[in-house]
């Protein structure tokens, strides 16, 4: 058998680096895209890049199907290949992306229900970082007390694009000046050093050289986020506040496309960087968002096997028609279970809200949606449900668990990170707080219209507030394209009874949308509600949806940037 066994275990090892080698080579486009301005093939570039999972596992199972025939459900045969496996891996910085393919392919090839430690890798005791002592490739400069101007002429000279930068002199001197004043708290002549990773890092419409700028005893965030506008290239912004950076390597943005040759070590620098970010968040942000699911799922069950006494429990906040939610009030997560019938007035089929998230996982998400990873077979102990909320899931998502033994087996759950409902957080915060998030609610509707999403359902409850107070949409079931609403203007009613009537007289189809309507239905107190009106009037103009829809549908996105006008450089 370990012929056998060996065999199959080089096949599924070639099939990864496949995959690495695909995944590489899409990435590598990022570079020609920035140069060229064409952000349209970008985002055809993300869409391609994430799929390209998927389609490597389904090509492999087909290998082995071929190969094995009646012995791929072999159990005997795969704990051996198992080990073959991990034989093939050893001193690889990257070991775990490669456990994590295997572990993939011997879940859907034996239906797996929670872990099988036989034939999966599962390691709930270790974070496999910490064995990294690699260090990533970077470029290192120490920075002229009397002419640091010239330092940065040095580091944009290093980075060489097939477009010239349009005043080279100019951008070094406004990043010099910019690291100067944000860092002048460290006292005199406060930036003696800056290293940069090689690797750019590119996403949307921007590019990011990525790394750490020192002082004499302390060291910061350093990021360079460099446009193309059509007359060369330009430093836009330098990021040195760690909120500001965590934002961009944040869980409501799209992937970054960054061609790392290891991404082990990249994850152990930027961890460095931005030491309170989990090291599932890191790997999803890079792309690797299996790998991400992994670290989730691990870092997750750790903490719950260690917190025993512990129960999960229904989440705060508005229960959902569609959603049962819950969590461990410990960890900052929410577990999301599709309910067996949904209300009136939902008007939508399980599958629509599978298709729903699959939808969002496909889309640049702009900083204003939260990822959500769906997980399958999720094994919890029974014991670990609170009452109420064991009641809850046997009655209204009772289709989509299963019983065994002692525990309970969830047929799919999305996890989302756990942030404060936005209509809780409005009405525990002072004024002027409440009045900020109230605008930024506003901010993120406008930010997902311009890349083509509507929330459909506007409701407080279905945004959440980030510990940075950023507003985020996390409920996607009613979500969908810009371009495929018909934004109305609310038909002026004739005569006193439809002036009276409780419900709109005339007909209303399924896509149809009254923006004028839509500050009635975003449930705001009085003075907040004024607030959003007076700066985000365009909101309930219908011409300026009907507008953005011919922008979109002509493939011409408006820019979002991924940081405030404050943090720009002049």
């Amino acid at each position: 058998m370990s012929g056998t066994a060996e065999a199959i275990a080089h096949l599924v090892r070639d099939a990864f680096e496949d995959y690495h080698a695909r995944f590489a080579e899409i990435t590598r486009r990022a570079r020609l895209r920035f140069e060229s301005g064409d952000w349209n093939a970008a985002r055809a570039d993300a869409v391609e890049r994430i799929e390209l999972y998927d389609q490597c596992i389904g090509e492999c199972l087909l290998r082995l199907q071929a190969v094995l025939l009646d012995r791929a459900h072999d159990r005997a045969l795969w704990a051996e290949v198992r080990t073959q496996f991990e034989r093939l891996l050893a001193g690889l910085i990257d070991q775990e992306l490669y456990k994590t393919f295997y572990n993939t392919l011997s879940r859907r090839l034996f239906d797996t229900r929670g872990v099988d430690p036989a034939v999966e890798f599962v390691a709930l005791d270790i974070e496999p970082t910490d064995a990294i002592t690699h260090p990533v490739a970077r470029h290192s400069y120490a920075v002229s007390t009397l002419r640091p101007t010239d330092t940065f002429m040095r580091v944009l000279g290093d980075y060489r694009f097939g477009v010239p930068y349009s005043n080279q002199l100019r951008c070094a001197a406004n990043v010099a000046v910019r690291l100067q004043d944000d860092l002048a708290h460290w006292g005199e002549q406060p930036v003696r050093a800056i290293e940069l990773l090689e690797t750019v890092f590119y996403r949307e419409r921007r590019a990011y050289l990525v790394g750490r700028v020192f002082g004499e005893e302390r060291f910061s965030p350093c990021v360079i986020a460099l446009v193309n506008d059509g007359d060369g290239l330009r430093v836009e912004a330098v990021l040195t506040r760690r909120a500001s950076v965590a934002q961009l390597f944040g869980i409501a943005r799209s992937y970054f496309h960054a061609d790392l040759a290891t991404v082990g070590d990249a994850v152990v620098f930027l961890r460095g960087l931005l030491p309170h970010k989990p090291i599932d968040e890191l790997y999803t942000v890079l792309g690797r968002a299996k790998q991400g699911k992994t670290e989730r799922f691990r870092t997750f069950f750790r903490h719950f096997q260690a917190q025993p006494d512990e129960q999960l429990v229904l989440a705060e906040g508005t229960p959902g028609m569609v959603m049962a939610v819950f969590t461990l009030p410990s960890y900052p997560l929410v577990f999301k279970v599709i309910r067996d019938r949904f209300a009136y007035p939902k008007m939508m089929s399980r599958e629509d809200v599978e298709a729903k998230y699959e939808l969002v996982f496909h889309l640049d998400r702009v900083g204003r949606l939260l990822d959500a990873q769906p997980y399958r077979a999720l094994r919890f102990p029974r014991s670990r449900f609170s009452p109420e909320l064991l009641r809850e899931l046997q009655r209204t998502c009772g289709n989509g668990m299963v019983a065994d033994g002692d525990d309970l087996i969830i047929s799919l759950c999305y996890v989302q990170r756990r942030l404060r409902p936005l209509n809780l957080y409005l009405r525990e915060q002072a004024p002027e707080p409440s009045r900020e998030a109230a605008l930024d609610y506003a901010q993120a509707i406008k930010d997902m219209a311009r890349n083509n999403i509507f929330p459909g359902d506007m409701l407080l409850k279905n945004f959440g507030v980030s510990r940075h107070g950023r507003v985020v949409f996390y409920d996607y079931d009613e979500l969908c394209l810009v371009t495929d609403c018909n934004f109305r203007d609310w038909p002026k009613p004739v005569g006193y009874e439809q002036q009276i009537a409780p419900e709109p007289w005339f007909h209303v189809g399924a896509h149809d949308a009254f923006p004028e309507r839509f500050i009635a239905f975003m449930g705001l107190p009085a003075a907040q509600r004024e607030a959003v009106r007076a700066a985000h009037g365009e909101l309930f103009d219908p011409q300026w949806w009907r507008d953005l829809q011919a922008r979109l549908a002509a493939g011409d996105y408006p820019d979002t940037p991924p940081y405030a006008e404050s943090l720009k450089l002049a």
